[in-house]
C-alpha cells in the first residue's frame, strides 16, 4: 500500500532510513508508487530506491518479457522523476531453479537495453544473486531470505532479512543497505551523498567504454563481458560446465 506524508513520516520517526516502492504501471495501483508518494517518502527524510514487479516470476519470459518490463519501467522512472544513474530491481520472486537462470539473465540484460541511463538491479534468493553476479547480468543486487537456505551472498548490496513486520502500523520488510549508491532523491543529497562516488571509467586501448567498473569495499570491479568483447574476444556462457568461456 502507498504510503502517505503522515505514514512516511511515521516510519521514519521510528528510526527507518529508507524505503524501496515499486515501479509498475497504473492497473497496480495498489502497489504503485506516485509522485506524491516519492515527494512524501523524501521530505519525512528517507532515501529512496525502486523495484519493478509484475507477478512473482515474469523474468521466466526472458528477453521478450525483460523488453516489456523494462520500457514500463522507464515510463514510470520518468513520472515519478527518478534521475538517471540511480538503480532500478527487477524483481525474481520465486523459488528460481537453475534451469531458469539463462532465461532470468536474458530478461536483466533486455531490461536494461530499454532503461539508458538507469542501472538495472536484481531481487531474487542466494542462487540467483550469485549466479548473475558471476555471469555479470546487472550492476546491483538484492537478496531475500526466502528460498536462500540460511546462506547469504557476500554480493548483495540489500539484505531482505525479515517480512511482514508491523512498523508505526504500516506492514513493511525489513532490510540492511550495504550500498548507498542504490538511493536517489533529495533526501540522499542533503546528506552530500554522491549517486555513484566509487564508479570508476574502464579504457581499452584509448577508447572508454559505456559500462562503468566499480570500487567497492576494496575490490575493483569491471565489466567482465564488455572488457573481454572490446578486446575482440567471444563470451560465451556455457551451462553445463557452470563456467564462462573466453575465446580470443
Amino acid at each position: 500500500m502507498p504510503l502517505t506524508a503522515a505514514k512516511a513520516k511515521a516510519i521514519a520517526a521510528e528510526g527507518a532510513k529508507f524505503a524501496v516502492r515499486y515501479l509498475v504501471p497504473p492497473a497496480y495501483a495498489w502497489k504503485r508508487m506516485l509522485k506524491s508518494e516519492a515527494d512524501a517518502i523524501q521530505t519525512a527524510g528517507l532515501r529512496l530506491a525502486s523495484v519493478f514487479q509484475l507477478g512473482a516470476d515474469r523474468p521466466k519470459g526472458g528477453a521478450a518479457n525483460g523488453n516489456a518490463d523494462g520500457k514500463a519501467a522507464l515510463a514510470e522512472a520518468k513520472v515519478i522523476g527518478q534521475p538517471t544513474g540511480s538503480a532500478i530491481f527487477m524483481a525474481v520472486d520465486y523459488d528460481a531453479p537453475a534451469s531458469d537462470y539463462d532465461k532470468i539473465e536474458a530478461y536483466l540484460r533486455a531490461a536494461q537495453d530499454e532503461l539508458p541511463g538507469y542501472h538495472v538491479g536484481v531481487y531474487g534468493h542466494y542462487g540467483v544473486i550469485e549466479e548473475m553476479f558471476r555471469r555479470g547480468a546487472c550492476r546491483y543486487f538484492w537478496q531475500t531470505y526466502a528460498w536462500s537456505d540460511g546462506k547469504k551472498s557476500s554480493r548483495a548490496d540489500l539484505w531482505q532479512y525479515k517480512n511482514n513486520v508491523t512498523l508505526a502500523g504500516h506492514t513493511v520488510d525489513y532490510n540492511e543497505c550495504y550500498d548507498d549508491s542504490i538511493f536517489w532523491g533529495s533526501a540522499s543529497r542533503e546528506e552530500e551523498k554522491p549517486v555513484s562516488t566509487n564508479e570508476i571509467a574502464v579504457i581499452v586501448n584509448g577508447k572508454e567504454l559505456p559500462e562503468k567498473g566499480e570500487v567497492k569495499a576494496g575490490v575493483t570491479r569491471v565489466p567482465a563481458r564488455a572488457l573481454a568483447e572490446a578486446l575482440g574476444a567471444k563470451v560465451v556462457w556455457d551451462k553445463e560446465a557452470n563456467a564462462v568461456r573466453i575465446t580470443i
